[in-house]
Parts: C-alpha cells; sequence; structure tokens
C-alpha cells in the first residue's frame, strides 16, 4: 500500500497495448525451445558422425598395433625355433633328448604344441611330447577353428623341424586383454572363415551393423587376416540419450508452456486485482485523518499518507527515502529526539504510545502521539515500523485551559478559605510570639542585674531567634499557599507534606474533638509533585472529613496512610468514621457544583482531582477500613532520568513561545 502507479488510476491506451505485449510473453520459451532443440538436433548428428569417424579411425590403428604385435610374437617363436636348428646337432637323435633341450621346454611352455623333428628322407626322427595325454586347454586349442593348428618349419642340414602351435592361444595371448574388451577378434582366411577367435563363441557371420577391420597379417601366417569388430552395438540416432532427452525436454517445455500460460492469466488477473486494491488502500490511507508513516529498519521513510504530510508540511516526494534527523524535529531538541528515535527502532517502544514535540514547515510546533508497531512481510520476518501519528495539539490546549481553570478555580477556593486560614495563622503564630514575648521580658531582667549569668542570656536569645524562625515559616507557608501560580514540581516526601497539612488544620480538629492516627510507611520514595497543591488537596480532604463526622454527631477518627502504589506510584488514604459515602462514586463526588453540604460550593473534589491528575495520578473513593468514607489518591514517584527530559521539554517549549 506503500505506493500506487499511475497507469492504476488513469489506464491510458500505451498501457493497455503494453499489457496485451506482456499477456502474449509465455510463447517466447516455447519459441526459444524449439530453436535450441533443432540447434541441439543439428550438434548431435554432427557429434554423432564425428564420433563415429574417430571410433574407426581408433579401429584401425588398434588393429594395425594388434597385427604388428602378432608378427613380433611369430617372428619371437621363429627366432626361438631358429635357435633350436643351430644347436640340433649336439641333441640327442631321440624324444627324450629333443625334449630335454631348454629351448623345447620353454617352447612348450609357450605357444609350441608339439615338435617334430625330421631326417632328410623326412622320417620322425623325435616327437615331443611322445604320446602324451593332451590337457583340455591343448585339446581346445587344437580344435579351435576349422585348422586343427599352424607350424613353423625350419630347415637344418637336410633336416627339417615342425613346429605346431594354436592360432587361438596366439590371439589370447599376443593380442592386449584391454583390446579383447573392446573388440571381438579373430583370425580369418582369404574367404572370411574363422581361424581362430578370442572368444570361446564364434562371431556371427551375418552383419549386425558394427564396425569391423580387417588387416592383412602376413610374414609367418600367410593368407591370414586378423579382424576386429567392435563389441558395442551401434544405436539408431533416434533412440541415443541426447535424443532421448531432447524428446522429455520438449515434452516438458509443452506442459510447462500450457502451465506457464495458465499462470500468467492468473498473475494477470491477480495484477489487476492488486492495482485495484492498491488504489483503494491508497485513497483510504489519504483520506485517513490518521497519519501514517512507514519506516525500514535504519529508520529511513518508506511511505507516508496525505494526512502526514498536511501534519509536516512536507510533501510526500521530499520525505519518502529520508534518514534521521527528520526535517519535522525541532532543532532545540533534536538530541533528545534522536536518543528516542534510537530506542525505538531498538524495538523499545512503548505499545500504549508516546507523546512528542514535532515542528510544522511554517514553525509552529505541534503535539502528536505516536503509537509503532512492527511492519511484517508475507514471509512473516520484520522488515520496519509502522507508525500511526495523531495530532493532539488542539487537546492539548484544551487540557492546558482545563488546567488554568483548575488553577483559578483553586486559587479562589483558597481565597474562600483565607478566613480560617488566617485563625490557623492567628493561632499558630501565637505561641512562638508569645514565647518571644517571655524570653525578651526574661533577657531583660537578667541584663539588669549585675552579675547575671552569661551563657543563661546566650541559651535564652538562641531559643528567642528559634521561634521567630518558626514564625517566620509559618508567615511563608501561608503565603505560598494564597499565591496563586502554576505547578512547581520537584522531589519531596509525601509523609511531610501530610503532616504539615495536619499542622494547618490542627486547631478545628481538636475544636472539633478529631483524633488523627497515622499509618506511614517507612522508606518511601520521594514523588514528583508540587508540595504547596498537594498540601492543599489534603486541607481540603481532612477538613471534609471532619465536616462529614460533625454533621452527625461530636468527635471522630481520622486516618492517614501511605503506602507503595505499584511500581512507580505512592498511595495516601485519607479515612474516617463518618457517615459513609452512600454509594456514591468519585466520579459523581467530583463533578462541577456537586456538594453533600447544605452550603458547600461544590467545587473542592473537582478541584482536588483536577490538581491530583495534573501531577499524573489518579484519585478514587470508597468504604473505610474505619466504617466510613475513605479518599485516596496516588503521586508518581520521581525519576531523575524523566525530571531532565521533562525539564528539557520545558525549557524547549519556554523558549519556543519567547521566540513567539
Amino acid at each position: 500500500m506503500f505506493s500506487v502507479p499511475d497507469s492504476v488510476v488513469e489506464p491510458h491506451a500505451g498501457a493497455v497495448g503494453g499489457g496485451r505485449a506482456r499477456r502474449s510473453l509465455w510463447v517466447v520459451p516455447l519459441v526459444a525451445s524449439i530453436a535450441f532443440v533443432t540447434g541441439v538436433l543439428v550438434w548431435a548428428y554432427r557429434t554423432e558422425m564425428d564420433e563415429q569417424t574417430e571410433r574407426r579411425s581408433t579401429m584401425i590403428a588398434d588393429a594395425l598395433s594388434s597385427e604388428a604385435q602378432l608378427r613380433a610374437r611369430l617372428d619371437t617363436e621363429m627366432a626361438r625355433l631358429e635357435d633350436l636348428g643351430r644347436h640340433l646337432a649336439t641333441v640327442p637323435r631321440n624324444a627324450a633328448g629333443l625334449a630335454g633341450d631348454p629351448v623345447v621346454v620353454e617352447g612348450l611352455r609357450g605357444l609350441w604344441l608339439s615338435v617334430t623333428w625330421l631326417d632328410s628322407n623326412n622320417r620322425i626322427v623325435a616327437h615331443v611330447p611322445d604320446q602324451q595325454p593332451l590337457s583340455g586347454l591343448r585339446i581346445k586349442d587344437l580344435v579351435d577353428g576349422p585348422g586343427v593348428s599352424s607350424h613353423l618349419t625350419l630347415q637344418a642340414g637336410g633336416e627339417r623341424l615342425i613346429v605346431r602351435y594354436s592360432p587361438a592361444l596366439l590371439l589370447r595371448r599376443g593380442i592386449p586383454w584391454w583390446l579383447t574388451r573392446k573388440y571381438d577378434v579373430q583370425l580369418v582366411d582369404a574367404s572370411e572363415q574363422v581361424i581362430a577367435s578370442v572368444d570361446e563363441v564364434p562371431l556371427r557371420l551375418e552383419s549386425d551393423g558394427r564396425l569391423s577391420y580387417m588387416v592383412l597379417v602376413g610374414g609367418n601366417m600367410p593368407g591370414a587376416y586378423l579382424e576386429l569388430t567392435s563389441r558395442e552395438l551401434p544405436l539408431p540416432l533416434w533412440r541415443t540419450l541426447p535424443l532421448v532427452l531432447i524428446g522429455g525436454f520438449l515434452a516438458l517445455m509443452l506442459i510447462s508452456t500450457v502451465l506457464l500460460r495458465r499462470q500468467v492469466r492468473q498473475i494477470t488477473r491477480a495484477q489487476d486485482a492488486w492495482r485495484t486494491e492498491a488504489a483503494w488502500r491508497q485513497a483510504m490511507g489519504d483520506s485517513a485523518l490518521v497519519g501514517l508513516r512507514a519506516r525500514d529498519l535504519e529508520g529511513r521513510i518508506l511511505y507516508v499518507n496525505r494526512t502526514f504530510c498536511d501534519m509536516v508540511g512536507l510533501p510526500a516526494q521530499v520525505l519518502v527515502g529520508l534518514m534521521p534527523p527528520m526535517p519535522y524535529w525541532p532543532p532545540e531538541v533534536a538530541d533528545e529526539m534522536a536518543l528516542r528515535n534510537q530506542r525505538n527502532l531498538e524495538g523499545h517502544a512503548p505499545r500504549e504510545g508516546y507523546e512528542s514535540l514535532w515542528r510544522h514547515q511554517d514553525g509552529r510546533l505541534i503535539n502528536v502521539m505516536v503509537f509503532e508497531s512492527p511492519l511484517i512481510d508475507a514471509r512473516g520476518k520484520q522488515t520496519g515500523w509502522m507508525g500511526s501519528i495523531i495530532d493532539i495539539t488542539a487537546r492539548k490546549q484544551l487540557e492546558e485551559r482545563e488546567r488554568h481553570q483548575a488553577e483559578a478555580m483553586a486559587y479562589q477556593s483558597r481565597l474562600t478559605t483565607l478566613g480560617e486560614v488566617a485563625s490557623a495563622l492567628a493561632h499558630q503564630l501565637n505561641q512562638p510570639l508569645t514565647a518571644i514575648m517571655g524570653y525578651n521580658g526574661g533577657l531583660q531582667r537578667m541584663l539588669g542585674n549585675p552579675g547575671y549569668d552569661v551563657d543563661a542570656v546566650r541559651n535564652a536569645l538562641k531559643n528567642q531567634g528559634d521561634q521567630a524562625a518558626e514564625a517566620g515559616r509559618i508567615v511563608r507557608r501561608i503565603r505560598e499557599f494564597l499565591t496563586r501560580r502554576g505547578p512547581q514540581r520537584e522531589a519531596c516526601q509525601l509523609d511531610a507534606i501530610a503532616r504539615r497539612a495536619v499542622e494547618l488544620v490542627q486547631r478545628d480538629l481538636k475544636t472539633q474533638h478529631i483524633q488523627v492516627q497515622w499509618a506511614l510507611a517507612d522508606d518511601l520514595p520521594a514523588v514528583y509533585a508540587d508540595p504547596i497543591l498537594v498540601e492543599q488537596v489534603l486541607i481540603n480532604l481532612v477538613r471534609n472529613a471532619a465536616d462529614a463526622m460533625g454533621a452527625v454527631g461530636h468527635g471522630g477518627n481520622v486516618r492517614i496512610a501511605s503506602a507503595s502504589a505499584g511500581q512507580g506510584f505512592v498511595r495516601l488514604d485519607v479515612e474516617d468514621d463518618g457517615p459513609g459515602l452512600a454509594d456514591r462514586t468519585i466520579e459523581q463526588l467530583s463533578a462541577p457544583f456537586y456538594s453533600t453540604k447544605a452550603d458547600g460550593m461544590g467545587m473542592g473534589l473537582a478541584i482536588c482531582r483536577s490538581v491530583i491528575e495534573v501531577h499524573h495520578g489518579g484519585m478514587d473513593a470508597g468504604k473505610s477500613s474505619l466504617g466510613g468514607a475513605r479518599f485516596s489518591f496516588t503521586l508518581p514517584v520521581f525519576d531523575p532520568v524523566l525530571h531532565e527530559e521533562s525539564l528539557a521539554g520545558e525549557d524547549a517549549r519556554a523558549a519556543w513561545e519567547n521566540m513567539e
């Protein structure tokens, strides 16, 4: 509700056209997705072709490398056979001698299946192994493929050595293991008949689309070809992972587009509703009689309504974005305002609100009541503070007029009791004046004697001075009581005020045979009040109690008690054993011109209540523990910190009034 776009309040053709364009934006992701899929397909096709070419090049390289390894292995075996031929003349011409030759032993451990020694007439001189049963592996090697074996022939002095070996065993031992994992490796002849294969199961002859490559072995294996066939079956292009992912992606994009279009419609409807609601809220905020102000956690102003702007005399464009100090803070109390603002931002603002003094742009001071509450977003996180500000300047002025009226009425009440006070003054001055006259006569007699006692004279003069000072205090107290002035608050003891008030009416109480009972609590804190005004309130309450008991009989008891009243207040009770209040409340008793006396003006309790409320206290009435009436009032405890702030505020207001 902080701001409302102009297009919401006053729509125009451009805004409508822009809205239609925004509503068609859901098509953009679909078009972009189709273009992306097309590009991926082209990339996948080209990548597949490149990978196929690379796989074929790798297969050719592997085939050439394997053929070279086979030829090298055959050359090694041929070299071993030539070594046997060079020392064949030293070998005994029997099977045992041939079998014991180290070259033969090493060859039989390798690829050789058998060694046959033929003379020049092609007769067998020796054959190893000689009638030995063949192992399972040897039998498998002999029968592997259409041919039994291949052989190497060495011509040595008209005699020949024929070595039989297994092509399958040659493949297994001549081809690296990692290559056999990658390819099907086999030897084929010119008619593509399989001679030997690494795998136990022969390769299928029909073409299944796998890559294959043949290379001529040559050398000691004429007419034999090494064939490598890829073990990986090629998948159709439409079954490859990229195309499957693309198909899934395209399906998801279609679904997402449908959902996005539905979401765009919902958001559009929500935006229209929000703009309408924002316009309503803006209108409500501008029409509210309470100033509204939103701030972030640092104190920066985020929003103000029209009432707030009128209150301080500044437009919203100037206020929004400002950080403390604010232009509506009076310069003379800017430090105090900064401290209070910092406490409020820390979360210590009173929930019941607080009063503050602001300044309008035209220079006049205004009294406001500020209520602060946390500003919470949709996720439940505090983002700032929301304040409601009420202009209470008129109310404060009315209260000030009422206070002046109450003071005027209290002054009139003091004047009406001037006669009674004068009588009390004469009674109270009688004793110190009589004592002064007595001390004066005694001094004259002592000074007339030649050998007078100096210490006695000095003591008499001291007592005479004390009595004169007491008379002066009595006169000054009566004068302050009758002087018309504003409340002069100070730290004072409520018990001492109560005792001074009773002293002023003690003569009347004795005349009416009324006893005063005291029940004052010990160690009560000082109150912040005007002692003269509070003394007047107590005098009025005590005289009312005496008059109420005098109306029904002669004599009685008045009980004055004090106690702590919760945190920050002190309570004082004035009780009697008279006729009571007859279920009348304090509101009825303190109403102007209401009195229970035949000759009463009905202003005493009204003035007393006004005086107590001016001191930020409260007044109450009820049944007394003595059986009669009880009147009670509370006064705030003196707080040095609040006292300093109050003095600062009063000094600022006084300075501003002097400037005017």
